[in-house]
């Protein structure tokens, strides 16, 4: 007997069946992309605006004055002089090495969408923590966007919107924003009840408890959370550069098709520069406010 015999006692689709439902949704999805397309991306319009700004603010800029503000930025999170040196170090070099442009272009898709991933993904983390049904309609969506393959959900966001920075960044914050929602609902629901209890006797509303003792309780955890998305935003860079997204990734790509090995690597290498400044001042940044909290906790 067939191992796959069983399969038999099912209906089955006949093989026309399943065309014609694949031709029916693509032509669904057709219809909807060329009535409704225009005014979707309308609605990007002042996003779009916005990266194009941080774009050139950042090119414009000059080199020095955007080095200072970045060591400003890290030795604010991270109050390290080792760590503001490496940072220098590694800007230095991506100038020495001719990919400047490229990077400050990276570094503002990757910054614009780690606030829009850390704006989405704390809230419907925060709705998650507080509510159990919340969190068992989030987290199959989470697995989907995690799992599924950048570039199947890439095809109907290039439909949609066609190509360039928007669609870049949608995919960006589909693939990215999960670590931070998922670990948002993890570090809150893992305060310790008796602190919140101990707060609710003192008259506590429901806000000030989840501003004054969850949300800062978590922090490390949420902390994790935007590192990593930090992280698989970066990875996205080659990805969304076959989209029309420039930077970084179009180098590598260029590299790929032409085998041009040097550009591959030097540029491969400017991005794990950016992810490791991202990584290393994040994970700072937690493990300060960690012993923050615990001195507090202490006290």
């Amino acid at each position: 007997m067939s191992d796959t015999s069983w399969l038999s006692k099912f209906p089955q689709l006949e093989r026309g069946d399943l065309i014609a439902i694949r031709k029916t949704l693509d032509g669904a999805y057709r219809e909807f992309s060329r009535n409704y397309g225009d005014t979707i991306e309308s609605l990007f319009d002042p996003l779009l605006t916005f990266l194009i700004w941080f774009e050139k603010l950042l090119i414009a800029s000059p080199w020095w004055l955007t080095i200072g503000v970045i060591l400003a930025i890290v030795y604010g999170a991270s109050r390290s002089w080792k760590l503001c040196t490496g940072v220098l170090a590694s800007l230095l070099a991506i100038g020495v090495l001719g990919m400047w442009d490229d990077t400050m272009r990276t570094l503002s898709i990757i910054t614009v969408c780690t606030l829009l991933s850390i704006g989405i993904g704390i809230p419907t983390g925060i709705l998650m923590s507080r509510s159990n049904k919340v969190q068992a309609i989030v987290t199959p969506i989470l697995d989907v966007m995690q799992t599924m393959p950048a570039f199947v959900y890439l095809i109907p966001v290039v439909m949609l919107l066609g190509i360039g920075k928007i669609p870049g960044v949608i995919a960006v914050i589909i693939y990215a924003v999960p670590p931070v929602i998922r670990l948002t609902n993890l570090g809150i629901r893992l305060v310790n009840k008796e602190t919140l209890e101990a707060a609710t006797a003192f008259g506590a509303t429901a806000k000030q408890r989840l501003f004054g003792i969850q949300l800062p309780l978590a922090m490390p955890t949420i902390m994790a959370g935007i590192n990593q998305t930090i992280m698989m935003a970066l990875a996205m860079v080659v990805v969304a550069s076959m989209i029309g997204v420039k930077g970084l990734g179009q180098p590598v790509l260029k590299s790929i098709t032409n085998q041009y090995f040097t550009l591959g690597l030097f540029n491969g290498l400017a991005i794990v520069a950016l992810a490791i400044i991202f990584d290393r001042v994040s994970q700072t940044y937690a493990k300060r406010t960690q012993k923050h909290l615990g001195g507090m906790n202490n006290d």
